[in-house]
């Protein structure tokens, strides 16, 4: 019976089901206005815990009874005061949370009551001085709780006593301090006190100050009338305020500085004419002794105190909550830091623990040996020093129970490599530890070499250590065991795995890794890349094979994809790998830092760093250029005409003068050619005499007393240098002499020379050099032209024409049988009347011809004509004019409603007549044209007078295609729409032809 109440506290404390109490929110110190006590106070109080905790105050030590309280009450946690009373409710208050794990404390709070009392009503005596005295007037201050502030009215409100180096309003005593009295200081004076907190303010009776007239005050030392303690505590984060002012005459100097002559830090600030120092977020490095200097020419008065450091206690180390099992030993240990430096105490639910028994405390030190299950609860280690106490709050558990394998049982099937080391681990959850005992299968005890806390480790395993294992274990509480089987197995062989390769990029590649393993162990393979592990998502890899290969194909190889590769062979009992290194050749990486070093007007030497060889080295260099007149990059001419692999530096040759160009390498290797180099700046060769003359001299032509010379203009790419321009050489027949003619348009292709003095149509020799800034070029070699001609004078004869169809007339002339002007043709000009310029139109043909054909006429339209001859100086003059009208157009209307029929290769063809109208030509017949589909330009026709035709079709493996049109004099009519015989349609007609002769 005792067990089973022990095993389910143990349970329950073990399984989470109860913690003790934490704070959430602890009470603050209240301060509050006497003019407010008919409204609540507050002090928070609120924790956490399982159960929810329930809640005491104490006052100054004393709990406070709340159900004989009616002016406090409980709401959760907080306490509530209402109908405050000012020396009743005063005092230190303090929070317990407690359920039914344990107890622990707030920390302590004070609710104090802030007041400001009236000064007394009385009237104060004058206060007499002489001019040049100094005088202190005091603020007499009335009793009060709260911190205050203090001010001065100078006669009436609201002129207030402005402070400088001769006034000082003490913000410790209240008081006003006047060095040194003038005249403007007579008047009456009072005191205004405010307390921060109720914000009140009370004023004193005023206080006359009067200058005596038995003479003025001499000058004086300085006399110090406020000054600061000989020892200031001052808490760390604090802001500290000193005073000093002092009396005297002339006004004193007030002057400030360390005891250790250290200077003071930025941070420390000087206020009203250096009578207060502040000292902002006090640190300790701000202790020590301080000096006020108040001085004038009369003499000197020092004031000295120290500030000395404290800080409130502040954790540097604490316990946790902490789970032991029953007659374990607890040794907790919790430590502050703090000026003074704290004490500690140890409470336990609340209540002080001192040593005694079991029981140690020492120090911030709590040890409790042979823990039993009363020891559980809630600790609390205080610390404190006398400017303040801090609390921190631990759950112990103690914990009993018999072994549990629940979460640690052993597994029903391990597997296990023969030749390896086996360790079972026999870990229950028991309070207090249990004691192991190890049996396989039957016997009764396993004599096997075990590890402390139950472990068996079983050394070298064979087939024959295979079995069942069960672990016993056992406590003072009860005993369990746990049972799992061993299965020992072969071990695992890579028979095949990857061996190191070298391959060119973009090839594909399988790594080979292939196991012999036990049947009953499960082998999965994985593949690592340089130390990663290859996901499956990258198309370059794939994992392939059955259950005992995982080979790795690596498809379209890249340089990124070279390095070490490792497949992985993992079982339930071992893991294996195997290494291959990838060595990936491919074409070299591009060359950097392409440089010109020197450049004349045909070469330029370059420089370059190599790129990466990639795996294979690098056999060789190509260079290439690119201009502004190139389309793309094209190879160049170097020396050495081969570059070699270790050769970084080549001249390029046969370059251009005066042309910009870029340059870029490449290199190549075994593999192939890789990408170019970055492209070098680009670069200008120098200037030369141009070496390149104009092509394609000619000319001719003209107007009458002209030469018209014309050329081929030479490329900018090859004008070598700047100014370039063409000299234009020619000379008659016969002559010895060249005239010569520059022209400076790099563009120009043509010069034309007039003089009256040039017979038409005489031969000149012709040629045309080129020059530059830096000299004259070549000519090119000499050609004959001839000066222009003359329009023949003469004009055809025996012109006649006729109307061949409704859009052509044919027109014949006699050729001129005598002119003395060349004629090259002649030229017919035709046109439908002189209203209609816009029917105009000319036909040329050559000199040996003496007829053409006018097409593209309109129908049933007179046209005139007129004939002439040509030159390439124009026309000669043109004959009278001729008509004739053309033939009427043909019928509009195609055939229509044709049908046919196939009979083997005899095709039939019928359609309606064609009727022409009035303004078209008489249908003289039809035309039928047909073709095959796929040789649609061979064509074949044949004519018929009646609106019938019998065609007999080749034997082709092929659609035909069939029109047909109206014959007139108008000329052909448009075309009936398409008659397509299919072949289909043919061979159906030559089966129904052979079945009609069978029936026959």
């Amino acid at each position: 019976m005792i067990l089973s109440r022990l095993d389910i506290y143990s349970y329950c404390l073990d399984s989470g089901s109860y913690h003790g109490p934490r704070w959430r929110m602890e009470p603050g110190d209240l301060f509050i206005p006497v003019d407010s006590i008919e409204e609540e106070a507050t002090l928070t109080c609120d924790a956490k815990g399982i159960p929810p905790p329930q809640y005491r105050w104490s006052l100054n030590g004393t709990l406070i009874n709340l159900g004989l309280d009616r002016r406090r009450r409980l709401s959760g946690g907080n306490l509530i005061i209402s109908s405050l009373d000012r020396y009743q409710d005063v005092g230190m208050y303090q929070c317990m949370a407690y359920n039914t794990v344990g107890a622990i404390l707030s920390r302590r709070a004070s609710l104090q009551f802030a007041y400001l009392d009236h000064f007394k009503v009385h009237t104060r005596s004058a206060v007499s001085v002489r001019e040049g005295q100094g005088v202190v007037l005091l603020c007499g201050t009335p009793t009060s709780s709260g911190d205050l502030t203090y001010a001065w009215v100078f006669n009436e409100y609201p002129y207030f006593v402005q402070q400088d180096n001769r006034r000082f309003v003490s913000q410790q005593t209240g008081n006003l301090y006047i060095a040194k009295v003038e005249p403007s200081d007579v008047g009456n004076y009072t005191c205004v006190v405010m307390n921060s907190i109720t914000k009140g303010k009370v004023h004193s009776s005023p206080t006359s100050l009067i200058l005596r007239t038995d003479g003025v005050m001499g000058e004086y030392e300085p006399k110090i009338e406020v000054n600061f303690p000989d020892n200031v505590p001052a808490a760390k984060g604090s802001t500290v305020t000193l005073e000093c002012f002092a009396l005297g005459n002339p006004v004193p100097e007030i002057t400030w500085k360390r005891a250790n002559g250290v200077p003071f830090p930025s941070k420390v600030k000087m206020k009203y004419s250096n009578a207060v120092l502040e000292i902002p977020s006090f640190q300790q490095d701000d202790t020590g002794g301080y000096e006020c200097v108040a001085e004038n020419k009369m003499g000197k008065n020092t004031a000295t105190g120290r500030l000395a450091f404290y800080a409130k206690p502040q954790w540097i180390q604490a316990m946790k909550d902490t789970a032991l099992a029953i007659e374990e030993r607890l040794y907790w240990e919790c430590r502050a830091n703090g000026k003074p430096k704290p004490s500690y105490t140890w409470l336990k639910n609340g209540q002080q623990l001192l040593s005694e028994d079991r029981i140690h405390v020492e120090d911030g030190v709590l040890s409790v040996s042979a823990l039993t299950l009363s020891d559980a609860g809630m600790y609390q280690c205080v610390a404190e020093n006398k400017h303040g106490v801090i609390y921190f709050a631990a759950e112990l558990m103690v914990l009993a129970s018999p072994p549990d394998f629940t979460g640690n049982i052993l597994r029903a099937l391990l597997k296990a490599k023969a030749g390896t080391t086996v360790t079972l681990e026999c870990k229950p959850q028991a309070y207090p530890i249990a004691s192991i005992l190890w049996k396989k299968g039957n016997l009764e005890q396993v004599h096997y070499s075990s590890h402390l806390h139950g472990t068996l480790r079983l050394a070298n395993v064979s087939k024959s250590d295979a079995g069942s294992y069960t672990c016993f274990a056992r406590n003072r509480f009860g005993m369990s065991s746990t049972t799992g089987r061993l299965l020992v197995t072969d071990p695992t062989r890579i028979t095949q795995g990857p061996v190191d390769m070298e391959i060119i990029v973009g090839e594909s590649i399988v790594l080979p890794c292939q196991v012999a393993s036990d049947p009953v162990l499960d082998v999965s393979f994985s593949w690592a890349f340089n130390g990663q592990l290859i996901a499956k998502g990258d198309s370059h890899f794939e994992l392939v094979g059955g259950r005992t290969a995982g080979d790795l194909m690596i498809r379209n190889i890249q340089l990124y994809h070279a390095g070490k590769y490792i497949c992985v062979v993992d079982t339930d009992v071992e893991s294996l790998s195997a290494v291959a290194v990838l060595i990936v050749k491919g074409p070299p990486s591009p060359p950097d830092s392409v440089t010109v070093e020197e450049v004349t007007d045909s070469t330029a030497q370059l420089a370059w760093s190599p790129g990466r060889d990639n795996g294979s080295p690098i056999t060789n260099y190509l260079i290439q250029t690119r201009t502004p007149f190139t389309v793309g990059w094209q190879r160049v001419n170097t020396v050495p005409e081969i570059i070699d692999g270790n050769t970084l530096t080549a001249t390029v040759v046969d370059l251009n003068a005066w042309v910009e160009y870029e340059f870029r390498v490449l290199a190549k290797n075994s593999v192939g050619v890789g990408e170019p180099s970055p492209v070098s700046v680009k670069t200008r060769t120098e200037d030369a005499v141009p070496d390149a003359a104009p092509g394609d001299v000619g000319g001719g032509g003209g107007s009458r007393s002209e030469l018209v010379i014309t050329w081929e203009p030479v490329p900018e790419e090859l004008q070598n240098g700047e100014s370039f321009g063409y000299i234009i050489a020619f000379r008659a027949f016969g002559e010895v002499s060249w005239t010569h003619v520059a022209t400076s348009a790099p563009g120009a292709s043509r010069y034309v020379y007039r003089n009256d003095s040039i017979a038409p149509f005489s031969p000149f020799h012709v040629k045309v050099g080129t020059y530059n800034s830096k000299g004259q070029g070549p000519f090119s070699p000499v050609v004959t032209i001839y000066s222009a001609e003359i329009e023949p004078s003469g004009m055809p004869a025996g012109v006649w024409a006729r109307s061949v169809s409704a859009s052509e007339i044919e027109v014949n002339w006699q050729a001129l049988s005598f002119t003395p002007e060349r004629v090259l043709g002649y030229e017919v000009v035709y046109w439908e009347d002189d209203t209609k310029p816009e029917t105009m139109g000319k036909v040329r043909v050559p000199w040996n011809q003496t007829s053409v054909t006018v097409s593209g006429l309109e129908g049933n339209t007179q046209y005139f004509l007129t004939v002439s001859a040509f030159n390439t100086a124009g026309t000669g003059p043109f004959l009278p004019a001729i008509n004739v009208t053309t033939k009427k157009p043909p019928p509009a209307q195609p055939p229509l409603n044709v049908e046919w029929t196939l009979i083997g290769s005899q095709l039939s063809l019928y359609w309606e007549p064609v009727v022409a109208m009035e303004s078209e030509s008489e249908v003289t017949g039809y035309q039928v044209s047909f073709t095959l589909r796929q040789r649609h330009k061979e064509v074949n026709t044949l004519t018929t007078a009646n609106s019938t035709a019998e065609l007999t079709l080749p034997e082709e493996e092929d659609d035909y295609i069939i029109h047909i049109q109206t014959l007139s004099e108008g000329g052909l009519g448009p075309a009936s729409d398409p008659i397509r015989v299919h072949q289909l349609s043919k061979l159906n007609s030559m089966l129904a032809f052979f079945l009609i002769s069978f029936e026959k």
